[in-house]
């Protein structure tokens, strides 16, 4: 596994050129009532709307989330449509907005009316003119773009076939690139992939792939074949081609193909999914990334934008989520030490109806006996809470010998644990003040306490919980383990 936060910070120090097709994105979100009787056709009933940053603009404001930073050059019309994305760009940290404003077209505006209870698109508005830019507002788009190829480090074109990227503005840019030494990535839309030669990688979809190379293009090796012919046609590095649920696969000039599984998860909404992919492509080459490692980053960004609803952007933490094996992450997402943070988690959980538990201990040195009651406690509930004893705390409670790990060291073992949920450190000699903020369901300890002893009961009690007693293993003790271990030593 490649090392994600080196190469997120690697990101952090590059520049992006992303020059395309800006568009304003709307939902409108509601709910099919009834039947119109006039068309017939759903009508429905809006409850809430979105404007969203959209087309090439989507893909800028993906590599700024990345951590990033982004030169956009976009096209617009002279009109309210066009102030509205301004304003909206101008609010995005790590975007610096260059428009070119042409007032013989409308700005490019879409408008998607959804279902919210089953996100589904039911109809979609367009305002657009997608006819090629006039001679002198290619002057003007090449002039904005060629002088910042300087500052940045990969350029993007980002084409959605809206009049930006013409033949002429795509020769000047990519040959301009080229001279400079920079990698130039294009999300193509034109069949004609003659037209993008000379860029580094091209990223069809699979669909937009089938038409331009004349092929079935349903499986890796019928891709990589086809794929062969385009490299030769565009003068190109590599073509990755995008299949939404069957992951993408990328075929290099030279070597394998590469094929990356898409992840499994719940699909919302696929707007702006291929703008996201474009985005961390470019962004993890751009930081020195191989193939294999910016397909993954891609593959994963791209599970992380169909699960939220409109034209969505990934920020680097959750990439990291979604990227990361889960018992690498566990400590920085399980462990918080303040009440405020403690209480906002499980309140959040009760909010979803879940059946929060807890137990407690010092927990030095785990052994099959801990592991025990925390997988029992687990079995109790939905979500478990375990309270751990501070240094501090262990010490005026065991002895000056103890800990024998710190509290850190400690709370990183108990949150590796499937069974553990959230790790709450406490200073005092008891977890009463924590029982009482997280106010739990069940309250779980060893068998080696009666109810009345555990700590925090009648708290648990008086609000309708209850009191568990686990079976303790026998032979295993922290304390044994640390006495065998000294005697050993000498």
């Amino acid at each position: 596994m490649f090392d994600f936060d080196d190469l997120s910070q690697a990101i952090a120090r590059q520049t992006v050129l992303c020059v395309g097709d800006l568009m304003l994105d709307e939902f409108v979100y509601g709910e099919v009532s009834r039947i119109s009787p006039e068309a017939p056709a759903p009508v429905i009933a809006v409850q809430r709307s979105e404007i969203n940053i959209g087309g090439a603009g989507n893909v800028a404001r993906n590599i700024a989330a990345l951590g990033a930073r982004c030169i956009f050059v976009g096209l617009v019309g002279d009109d309210a449509a066009a102030a509205q994305l301004e304003a909206e760009l101008a609010r995005e940290p790590g975007i610096e907005t260059v428009l070119v404003r042409d007032a013989s077209r409308p700005t490019t505006r879409k408008v998607r009316f959804v279902s919210e209870h089953f996100s589904a698109h039911m109809l979609r508005a367009d305002w657009e003119r997608a006819a090629p830019a006039s001679g002198e507002i290619e002057q003007r788009l090449i002039d904005a773009i060629v002088p910042r190829l300087a500052r940045a480090d990969i350029v993007l074109l980002s084409d959605y076939a809206k009049g930006v990227l013409t033949a002429r503005v795509l020769r000047n840019v990519i040959d301009a690139a080229r001279r400079a030494g920079k990698r130039v990535i294009v999300d193509p839309k034109s069949a004609n992939l003659a037209i993008y030669r000379g860029a580094s990688v091209l990223t069809p979809n699979r669909k937009e792939f089938s038409e331009a190379t004349r092929s079935r293009a349903e499986t890796e090796q019928e891709i990589a074949a086809a794929a062969q012919d385009a490299i030769y046609l565009a003068d190109c590095e590599a073509i990755l081609v995008t299949q939404s649920e069957r992951g993408m696969t990328l075929v290099p000039r030279q070597g394998d193909a590469i094929h990356v599984p898409a992840y499994p998860v719940k699909v919302r909404d696929v707007s702006g999914a291929g703008d996201t992919v474009v985005a961390v492509l470019a962004a993890t080459l751009a930081a020195g990334a191989g193939w294999e490692e910016a397909l993954r980053m891609a593959s994963a960004a791209a599970a992380v934008a169909v699960s939220k609803q409109g034209t969505a952007s990934v920020t680097s933490a959750e990439l990291r989520r979604k990227i990361l094996p889960h018992a690498y992450r566990a400590a920085e997402e399980k462990i918080i030490a303040g009440d405020g943070e403690i209480l906002a988690r499980v309140e959040g959980w009760r909010s979803e109806g879940l059946r929060v538990g807890f137990t407690n201990g010092c927990f030095d040195i785990l052994h099959p006996g801990h592991v025990k009651v925390l997988t029992a406690a687990r079995a109790a509930c939905d979500r478990l809470v375990v309270g751990l004893n501070s240094d501090a705390s262990v010490k005026r409670l065991k002895g000056e010998s103890r800990p024998v790990q710190d509290e850190r060291a400690r709370a990183e073992v108990l949150a590796a644990l499937e069974a553990v949920d959230l790790v709450a450190i406490f200073t005092e000699d008891t977890p009463l003040r924590l029982i009482e903020l997280v106010r739990p369901s069940v309250l779980v300890k060893g068998g080696d306490y009666t109810r009345e002893q555990v700590v925090g009961h009648e708290v648990v009690e008086a609000g309708g919980g209850e009191v568990i007693l686990i079976d303790i293993l026998k032979g295993h003790s922290t304390t044994a383990l640390v006495d065998r271990a000294r005697s050993d030593g000498r």
